[in-house]
This record gives structure tokens, C-alpha cells and sequence, in this order.
């Protein structure tokens, strides 16, 4: 078993409670996930963060944030989509990472808060994140991106998102993607491997609570879906240079294991780190993991550099 870093076991024991969110509702789950704003001697100083609605199909429109570094200048594009199992989780739980993203890339991060299930369950977080890729292509003048170097990134289902949205754009003649950045993402919902008998329970993301979000998102015949499951792909020679980011105390560790072979195997140029002694979700929890969040900024930023 993996020996935990301080600050993940300061976070579990903080973090404890008798109502584990995998027996509420999705609305008291939410309510459970505020999100305290980012106070910290480190963060950034951009030229710009600026909130807004784009449209996306069906005459919606949903949020997204766009962070600028600095202006005058042709910059990357990162188009992020944030964690919480589908099911929670928005602009402001990945606010201070991609604060920190958009510095140390130098490049613009359009962070995406995509609507949410079971009141919009699979495919529709999807075609918001596929559709706010496009909005992101139709914008790049305006934003000051530049068109070669547009990455797609995200965290645990804002990785399942973000691989999938980058199949889509390969397939569909779509946006031509630079590279992909997944941060312990979702790639196989299968709820078998060692990982999740290692973690399943009192580190953060138990097992219970992947098939609490994963039930929510879509009915159980879709689980081999490969836009749901992505390690399911049969054509993984598509996807462009990918970095893949796992914390080893995860349930989700195996799976982002398998993923990372199978895009070696299939000739993509691969990048697989390990965040020793971490747990899911320490991304998105900057009170405790500031320096760990840091550090995986920095390692995406020398990989697009």
C-alpha cells in the first residue's frame, strides 16, 4: 500500500464524515462541495480573467472562465473541463489550477462548466465540451490563441470529457489538437481492478462513490460505450501527444496505467507520471495541496513547452 504524504492524510481526516456523498442526492452532494477561495502568497498575477456564457447546441448556453496571462502576444490555448464524477464540481473547484495552468503554459485556459448529470446525464456533458471546443476555434482571433497549439486537458471526468472530446475533433474533421493533459482521469468504468481493491475505501474517491457518479451519468449498458469508457477506443493512433497525470492512492490509478499503454502501443507519444503518496482529486483541493497542484502545473508546461 502506498505511504500517504502529509497533507493527504490531513485532508482525509479533515474531510471525514458519517454522510458519505454517495448517499445523498446530487443536490446535497453539491451543497457538501463548496469550494473556499484560493488565498495564497503564489498565485499569479494575469492580465486577465474574464467570466462568460457561450452558446452551446439545443439553444443553451453554459459558463465558462478564460484566463489570460498576458496580452499582445499569440498564446496557447488550454480548454480544461473540471472534475466531480459528472456530477458536481465548477469553474471555481478548478479555479486556482488553472489560474496557475495559464502562467506557467503562458498560454490562455478557457475552463469549461459543462451542465451536469443526472439532470443532464451522457451524451450531454459531452456535446458541451465538444461544443465549447468549437465556440474555442470560432473565438481564437478574438481570444489571441493561436491555432497550432491548442490542447484539450482536464481532471478524473473532466479527463473522460477531455479524451473523448479530443477523439471527436480527430474523427469529426474537427479542431486540430495540439496535445492532450489528463490529471488521474476516467477511462473505463469498471469497477474490478486492483486499484479500486487497494483504495476503494478511505482515500478520498471510494468505490462506492465511482458507482454513485457513474450511475448518475448513464445507464449501466453504456459503461462499455467507448465515449464513456475511452480505453475502449479501438483506434488510438488518432490521438495526439498525451501526457497522463495518476495519483497512486487512487482507485482510478489502473485504469490511467492501461490508457497510457494502450497510446504507446497504438505509436502516440506518451507522458505518465506518478504523483507518489497522492490521492484523487488533490487537483482541486488548493488548501491542502498547493504545492502538489504546483508541481503537476509545472510538469503540463514543460510537456506543451
Amino acid at each position: 500500500m502506498t505511504k500517504l504524504r502529509d497533507e493527504a492524510v490531513q485532508f482525509i481526516q479533515a474531510n471525514h464524515t458519517d454522510t458519505p456523498y454517495y448517499i445523498c442526492s446530487p443536490q446535497q452532494a453539491r451543497a457538501m462541495r463548496s469550494v473556499a477561495p484560493w488565498q495564497s502568497a503564489q498565485k499569479p498575477q494575469l492580465a486577465a480573467i474574464e467570466d462568460k456564457y457561450i452558446p452551446v447546441r439545443d439553444g443553451a448556453q453554459i459558463p465558462v472562465r478564460i484566463y489570460t496571462p498576458v496580452v499582445g502576444k499569440k498564446l496557447p490555448v488550454i480548454v480544461f473541463y473540471h472534475g466531480g464524477g459528472w456530477v458536481y464540481g465548477n469553474l471555481d473547484s478548478v479555479d486556482a489550477g488553472c489560474q496557475l495552468l495559464a502562467d506557467k503554459a503562458q498560454a490562455i485556459v478557457v475552463s469549461v462548466d459543462y451542465r451536469l448529470a443526472p439532470e443532464y446525464p451522457f451524451p450531454i456533458p459531452l456535446y458541451d465540451a465538444y461544443d465549447s471546443l468549437l465556440w474555442v476555434q470560432e473565438q481564437l482571433e478574438a481570444l489571441g490563441g493561436d491555432a497550432t497549439k491548442i490542447t484539450i486537458a482536464g481532471d478524473s471526468a473532466g479527463g473522460n470529457l477531455a479524451t473523448v472530446v479530443t477523439y471527436l475533433a480527430a474523427t469529426l474533421n474537427g479542431p486540430a489538437i495540439h496535445a492532450q493533459a489528463l490529471i488521474y482521469p476516467v477511462v473505463h468504468v469498471d469497477f474490478s481492478t486492483a486499484s479500486y481493491t487497494a483504495y476503494g475505501e478511505n482515500y478520498g474517491l471510494d468505490k462506492q462513490g465511482m458507482e454513485w457518479f457513474a450511475h448518475h451519468y448513464t445507464d449501466e449498458q453504456n459503461f462499455t460505450n467507448p465515449f464513456i469508457s475511452p480505453l475502449l477506443i479501438e483506434d488510438a493512433s488518432v490521438f495526439p501527444k498525451t501526457m497522463i497525470i495518476a495519483a497512486d492512492a487512487d482507485v482510478l490509478y489502473d485504469e490511467g496505467q492501461a490508457y497510457a499503454q494502450k497510446l504507446t502501443q497504438a505509436g502516440v507519444a506518451v507522458e505518465h507520471i506518478t504523483m507518489h503518496g497522492l490521492i484523487h482529486s488533490y487537483f482541486s483541493k488548493m488548501t491542502y495541496f498547493e504545492e502538489a497542484t504546483i508541481d503537476t502545473v509545472e510538469k503540463i508546461a514543460q510537456f506543451l513547452k
